[in-house]
């Protein structure tokens, strides 16, 4: 049996919110006297002349995905978006919300980003997560009150196209696909595609291997990974 949904009122969801935790407080509070303090005409700068950044990135929501760390960048370089394993839908106008299509079409036509970069990991738990769906290790994936399996179905396809092997080899290979099939779906909207066309925005694929710090990027003439 299902478990009863409890009743909120409108008062009661007000009150869910709580302060943060003393160890964030206590980290925001050291940023703020020093970081902050020591940089403080830059962040007024950044807050008055808006946001102008050349690239937009997205990543996975993966904690251990430090991507400003990656390329050292200060606030303002990266218009980041990060979802479960780094995923681009196909563009579907349906008047239906999609965070993912809404940031890239804003980073693209509102922003006038340069460049879009597709940044896969290592050990993605959402790409694990798709794999064991298709193999049919995890059922309720497959239900369609699961956001996690609907969101992981745009990998789906790659599925069949994974090399003979053991488990690790086939998941690495599947997480670079989740970025060849972003970067494929990104080519599906209309204004990207128009952008990428005219030659004012490029388009890239990266994976990371969290354990070695090492990155690769997609080489699409030979459709392979290559060291960076």
């Amino acid at each position: 049996m299902g478990r009863t949904r409890p009743s909120f009122t409108d008062e009661d969801i007000m009150k869910i919110a709580r302060p943060l935790p003393d160890y964030l407080v206590r980290r925001y509070q050291g940023w703020k006297a020093t970081s902050y303090a020591e940089n403080s005409a830059w962040y007024k700068r950044l807050a008055e002349g808006g946001q102008h950044p050349r690239a937009m990135v997205i990543s996975c929501c993966d904690s251990r995905v430090h991507v400003t760390s990656i390329f050292g960048a200060d606030q303002g370089e990266f218009f980041i978006h990060r979802n479960i394993a780094n995923l681009v839908p196909p563009y579907k106008p349906d008047g239906e919300q999609h965070g993912t299509s809404a940031a890239i079409e804003y980073a693209v036509t509102a922003l006038k980003v340069a460049h879009v970069i597709v940044l896969g990991h290592s050990s993605c738990g959402g790409v694990q997560g798709c794999h064991d769906m298709c193999s049919g290790a995890a059922p309720q994936l497959l239900e369609q009150s699961s956001f996690v399996g609907r969101w992981m179905d745009i990998l789906r396809p790659e599925y069949e196209n994974l090399p003979k092997g053991d488990l690790p080899t086939r998941l690495r290979a599947f997480e670079k696909a989740s970025v060849v099939r972003s970067l494929f779906n990104l080519m599906t909207f209309p204004f990207v595609a128009d952008a990428v066309e005219s030659g004012m925005l490029t388009l890239h694929g990266l994976w990371n291997d969290i354990g070695e710090g090492s990155l690769e990027q997609y080489d699409a003439d030979a459709a392979v990974f290559k060291p960076v």
